[in-house]
C-alpha cells in the first residue's frame, strides 16, 4: 500500500500542476527598476555557499518521490537531469525503505539518484519521526551530502492513515543532528516555517532550513483527495508562503539556520525574488516533475539550462554579481504580503530602500 500511495501522490501532484497563470505570493513582490544598476553578464557568478556546502548554482530539484517502480523511473530521469546541469537534488521520503518487508527494489528506487548522478549533490529525505539509526542508513544508502528531515504535521493530519503524534519531533531532530556528520536540512512540505519555528530549529542545532511554503503542491488537498468523503477540503491553503516565511525570518533578532526556499516557484523570476528575500538556494518540485512527466530527462535538462541562463541575466540586470548580492536590491512588497508584514510587525517599506542603506 505504501508503494501505491507513492504513485497516487505523483498523479495527484501532477493534477495540481501550477501553470504560469496561477497567482501566488511571489506576485506581490516586485523589484524597483534602476536603469543604470546593471552589470556585464560575464561578471555574474551563480555559485552559492552555506553551512559548509558549496553549490554550482542556487537551484535544486526538491524532494518528490520514490518507493515504487514508477517513481523509481521518475527518480532516474530527475537524477540524469541533475547530473547534466550540475543541479543539487533531494530524494522523496525514504521512510518506506525502513519498514518491515521493504524490498531491494524499493531501496533501488531511491539509490538510482546516486547511481545516475555519482558526483553531484544528493540529499536524502526522511520524516522527523525517524530515529538516528534510520537517518544514518538513509545517508549511507544514497552516499548523501545532506539529509532533509521533513515536517508534515498538516499532511499527516489529513492523511487517512497518517500519524497523530508530533510532540517527539524536536527531540528526534536534535538526536539526528547530533548523530550525523553531514548537514541536516529541516524542511516543511508546503505549509511554511514560521520565525518561531526557525528559532527553535536553531536551538536544536539545525544549521539549514527550507521554508517550503504554500503556493505550490498542496499536500492537504492531495491527502483529502485520498479520503472517501473528502471531508478535509477546508484545510486547502493552510500555512504561509515561502515569501512570507523569508520575510518573517528577516525580522528575527536571533540567529537562525541558513535558509533555502521552495513552494510555488514557477519561473526564474520567482527564484530571484526568493534569493533577494534571503534564501541561499531555491527549489522546485511541481514544475520540474511536470517537465519530466511530459518529456523525460531531456525536457528537464532543457528547462534547467534555460532557467540558469535566465537567472544569470536577471542577476546582471539587477547588478548582482552573485546570488547573495540580491539581498541588497530594492523590492516592493504589496497586496497580501504587505498585510502579512503589517500583522507580523515587519517594516515592509524598508525593503524598498535597501540599496541606499547598503552604500
Amino acid at each position: 500500500m505504501s508503494a501505491e500511495r507513492k504513485d497516487q501522490h505523483v498523479d495527484l501532484a501532477e493534477s495540481q500542476h501550477i501553470g504560469r497563470e496561477r497567482r501566488n505570493d511571489f506576485d506581490d513582490v516586485r523589484f524597483v527598476h534602476h536603469a543604470l544598476a546593471g552589470i556585464d553578464r560575464d561578471r555574474v557568478s551563480l555559485g552559492t555557499a552555506f553551512a559548509g556546502m558549496s553549490w554550482a548554482h542556487p537551484l535544486y530539484i526538491n524532494g518528490m518521490t520514490g518507493g515504487s517502480a514508477k517513481t523509481g523511473e521518475i527518480n532516474r530521469q530527475l537524477a540524469i537531469a541533475a547530473r547534466e546541469t550540475g543541479t543539487a537534488i533531494a530524494s522523496g521520503s525514504m521512510s518506506i525503505c525502513f519498514r518491515d518487508g521493504a524490498s531491494e527494489a524499493t531501496r533501488e528506487s531511491f539509490r538510482v539518484l546516486r547511481r545516475e548522478n555519482p558526483d553531484g549533490v544528493v540529499m536524502a529525505n526522511l520524516s522527523a519521526d525517524a530515529d538516528p539509526e534510520q537517518a544514518a542508513r538513509a545517508v549511507d544508502l544514497l552516499e548523501a551530502d545532506a539529509l532533509e528531515l521533513h515536517l508534515n504535521a498538516v499532511q499527516e493530519t489529513v492523511m487517512p492513515e497518517g500519524s497523530r503524534g508530533f510532540s517527539a519531533w524536536p527531540e528526534r531532530i536534535a538526536a539526528i543532528v547530533d548523530r550525523l556528520e553531514v548537514p541536516v536540512i529541516v524542511k516543511e512540505v508546503g505549509f511554511g516555517l514560521s520565525r518561531d519555528t526557525l528559532v527553535e530549529l536553531a536551538e536544536l542545532g539545525v544549521t539549514v532550513a527550507d521554508v517550503a511554503g504554500t503556493g505550490g503542491t498542496d499536500f492537504a488537498r492531495i491527502e483529502n483527495a485520498r479520503r472517501p468523503e473528502e471531508d478535509y477540503a477546508f484545510m486547502a491553503g493552510w500555512g504561509q508562503s515561502a515569501v512570507c516565511c523569508l520575510l518573517d525570518a528577516a525580522a528575527s533578532t536571533e540567529e537562525l539556520p541558513a535558509l533555502l526556499a521552495s513552494g510555488g516557484v514557477r519561473t526564474p523570476l520567482d527564484a530571484v525574488k526568493a534569493l533577494a528575500l534571503g534564501a541561499h538556494a531555491v527549489g522546485a518540485s511541481g514544475t520540474f516533475l511536470h517537465a519530466v512527466l511530459d518529456g523525460g530527462a531531456d525536457a528537464l535538462v532543457a528547462l534547467l539550462r534555460a532557467w540558469l541562463e535566465q537567472l544569470g541575466q536577471l542577476q546582471a540586470l539587477l547588478g548582482a554579481s552573485e546570488p547573495a548580492a540580491l539581498t541588497r536590491t530594492d523590492i516592493l512588497l504589496t497586496g497580501g504580503v504587505r498585510e502579512f508584514c503589517a500583522l507580523r510587525g515587519i517594516d515592509a517599506a524598508a525593503f524598498a530602500r535597501r540599496s541606499q542603506e547598503a552604500r
